[in-house]
C-alpha cells in the first residue's frame, strides 16, 4: 500500500509541474551544430565574393565556375586605378559623397527618430496611440511600393539631382521611432523622468543627458542599419550629374563591363564591404540587446 502511495504521490500534478526538464548535452551538441552550420550558410554570399576578388581571368571564364580560388592573384585590385581613371570625376570624389551622406543622414536619422521616439513614448497629447499605429502599418510598406509616390514629392520639392535626394527620403523610414520607443518604455520609467523634472531639468536637457544615454544599444543599432542602408542605396533616375554620384554607381559602371570584368566589380564590392563591417564590430554588443527588447511593452 505505502509503494502504490509513493507513485501517486510522485505522479501527482504538482510534482509533475515542479519537474524541471533540461536538454541533453547531445541535444546542445546538436543545437550547438545546427547554429554553426546556419551561420556558415547565411557567409557563403560573403566569403563567396572575397574568393572571386582573388580570381584570375582564366578562373572566371571556367565553366562550371567554381567556389573557392585555386591561384589567388591581387591582379583584379591592381587594375581598379585604371579602370577608374576613365571617369569624368576623381575616385576620391565618390569616396567623399559615400561617406559624407552616410554619415550626414545617419546622425541626423538618429536624432530625429529618437526625438519622435520619446514624444510618442513618454508625453501625453491626444492621437498618440493612433500615430503609433500608423507607424507599425508604414513598416509593411517597401521602397517599390513607394516609388512612384516619392519621386513625386521628390521633383515637388526640387530635391532631384541633390544631395538631399540621398538624406530626406531616408528620414521618412519608421523602422528608428519603431524600435526607440519599444526600448524607451521598457528601460525609462516615468519616475526617472519625473524626479528630473522636479530637479529642474528641461525636456532637451532629460532627452540628451538621461534618454540617450540609457537607449544607446538601441541608437547603435540604428546606426548600422542606417549606414548600411545609405551606404549601398543606388537613387535610381534621380541623380545624374557625376560630381554628387556615390560608389555603389561606380560599381554599376564596371558590372557593366561583362564577365570579364567581373573580378574588378567584386573587388569593388569586397572594398564597399569594409565600411559597413568596421560599423558593425563597433555596435555588435548592444545589436541583440536592442533587437531582443523591442517587442518588451506594447
Amino acid at each position: 500500500m505505502n509503494i502504490i502511495q509513493k507513485l501517486q504521490s510522485s505522479n501527482s500534478p504538482r510534482r509533475l509541474a515542479s519537474r524541471k526538464y533540461t536538454r541533453s548535452k547531445f541535444g546542445d551538441i546538436m543545437m550547438f551544430l545546427l547554429l554553426a552550420l546556419g551561420g556558415l550558410f547565411s557567409m557563403l554570399p560573403l566569403i563567396y565574393a572575397v574568393c572571386t576578388s582573388f580570381k584570375p581571368l582564366d578562373e572566371l571564364l571556367i565553366f562550371p565556375p567554381t567556389f573557392f580560388v585555386k591561384r589567388p592573384t591581387i591582379g583584379n585590385y591592381k587594375v581598379l586605378p585604371d579602370l577608374m581613371a576613365s571617369l569624368k570625376v576623381p575616385i576620391s570624389r565618390y569616396i567623399f559623397n559615400s561617406l559624407m551622406v552616410s554619415v550626414v543622414s545617419t546622425v541626423i536619422y538618429i536624432v530625429v527618430a529618437a526625438m519622435a521616439a520619446y514624444v510618442i513614448a513618454k508625453a501625453t497629447f491626444p492621437g498618440r496611440k493612433t500615430i503609433f499605429w500608423i507607424i507599425q502599418f508604414a513598416l509593411m510598406f517597401n521602397a517599390y511600393t513607394l516609388a512612384v509616390p516619392q519621386y513625386l514629392i521628390n521633383s515637388k520639392l526640387h530635391l532631384i539631382d541633390t544631395y538631399w535626394i540621398y538624406i530626406l527620403p531616408h528620414m521618412a523610414s519608421t523602422l528608428g521611432v519603431f524600435l526607440m520607443k519599444q526600448y524607451i518604455d521598457g528601460y525609462i520609467p516615468d519616475a526617472l523622468l519625473e524626479a528630473a523634472k522636479i530637479d529642474g531639468a528641461s525636456h532637451y536637457r532629460i532627452f540628451w543627458q538621461i534618454v540617450m544615454p540609457i537607449v544607446r544599444p538601441a541608437w547603435l543599432t540604428l546606426t548600422l542599419f542606417s549606414f548600411r542602408d545609405t551606404w549601398s542605396a543606388v537613387p535610381n533616375g534621380t541623380v545624374f550629374s557625376e560630381e554628387i554620384k556615390t560608389l555603389p554607381q561606380i560599381v554599376n559602371q564596371i558590372t557593366a563591363g561583362g564577365l570579364a570584368r567581373s573580378g574588378s566589380a567584386m573587388a569593388v564590392t569586397v572594398i564597399m564591404m569594409i565600411p559597413p563591417i568596421l560599423v558593425y564590430l563597433i555596435s555588435q554588443s548592444n545589436v541583440l540587446e536592442a533587437m531582443s527588447s523591442s517587442g518588451i511593452k506594447e
